[in-house]
């Protein structure tokens, strides 16, 4: 999920370069919730997962 969310952040650092102001922002945009939902499934795993040792 992480690898997604770089590589979305990627490709929006490279459209706005070229002009691409939408394709940017789109690509931005999905890099934004990919990376909140990382987030929210990483703390999920943290809290769950010491039980099981």
């Amino acid at each position: 999920m992480l690898r997604l969310t770089i590589t979305f952040l990627i490709i929006a650092i490279i459209a706005a370069i070229f002009g691409f102001g939408g394709i940017a922002g789109a690509a931005a945009g999905i890099a934004e919730i990919l990376l909140y939902v990382f987030i929210v499934l990483f703390l999920l795993s943290l809290i769950f997962g010491r039980g099981r040792v």
